[in-house]
């Protein structure tokens, strides 16, 4: 079962879209933006960090990895 956030409501006659769908939309894409720019920030972040210790390498070199994952599946 789809949801109205997962699917605008579409007359079906004429493929006009509701307010409500629009706003709906707009609002989730508002949102995944901002999930992308924090992602974004997170990430530019971690690559300026800069350490010699090899367990601090390797949880960020981690952090990374997830934080590219998230960014390829906001995309």
């Amino acid at each position: 079962m789809a949801s109205t956030l997962e699917q605008p409501d579409v007359d079906r006659d004429n493929g006009i879209v509701s307010e409500d769908a629009k706003r709906i939309a707009n609002q989730l894409r508002t949102e995944r933006e901002r999930q992308k720019q924090q992602l974004t920030l997170q990430r530019e972040n971690i690559l300026s960090q800069r350490t010699s210790h090899p367990a601090r390498r390797t949880a960020l070199e981690a952090a990374l990895s997830q934080i590219e994952a998230s960014l390829a599946q906001l995309n």
